[in-house]
């Protein structure tokens, strides 16, 4: 299977196709708006403004999996980071990213890629949390929290896995290489 032959849900609940986006440079981001790292809002529309016009989108897909950081429906999160964070990409129905009910394109993503480690002081609180919730997390491509992301070429290739505690500089510059 090939990443354009997966759908999701919009925020109205209409289908999405990834087919969409074809010949696009995607960066696919499982988000919360209660986590520590909800403030990479600001760079990710920073980023999404300069290289949009370049055939650059973001996807971002609230989830709830981690800590119960992305409560409230699908209105209330898009108008959260509307309003505080100004985003203008793309958001999608909340979604969970890993174990049964996993979004079958997240389920391809994490079986594509590998777990690339936390770095930081953030880095070692979730270690600790990873490891408690998934014994084996360093051997695993689950999503570990918030805010990990996925860039995708314009041929629906995975370029790169970056972890959350990754800095948006090394996000950009990846980005900017792929475009």
């Amino acid at each position: 299977m090939s990443i354009y032959d997966y759908s999701f849900k919009a925020q109205d609940q209409s289908e999405v196709s990834m087919s969409d986006y074809k010949g696009k440079v995607l960066l696919i981001v499982n988000t919360a708006t209660g986590c520590g790292f909800t403030p990479q809002y600001d760079e990710l529309q920073e980023l999404y403004e300069l290289h949009q016009k370049d055939g650059f989108e973001i996807l971002d897909f609230p989830c709830n999996q981690f800590g119960n950081q992305a409560p409230g429906d699908d209105e209330e999160i898009h108008s959260f980071c509307t309003g505080r964070y100004g985003i203008t990409f793309p958001q999608f129905a909340k979604i969970d990213v890993n174990g049964e009910n996993a979004l079958p394109l997240y389920k391809y993503l994490t079986e594509n890629t590998t777990f690339g480690g936390f770095s930081g002081a953030m880095g070692l609180m979730l270690k600790a949390v990873a490891k408690k919730m998934d014994k084996d997390y360093k051997n695993n491509g689950n999503i570990k929290w918030n805010f990990t992301k996925f860039l995708i070429d314009r041929n629906g290739g995975i370029v790169a896995r970056f972890e959350p505690t990754d800095s948006l500089a090394k996000v950009k510059e990846r980005v900017e290489e792929v475009l």
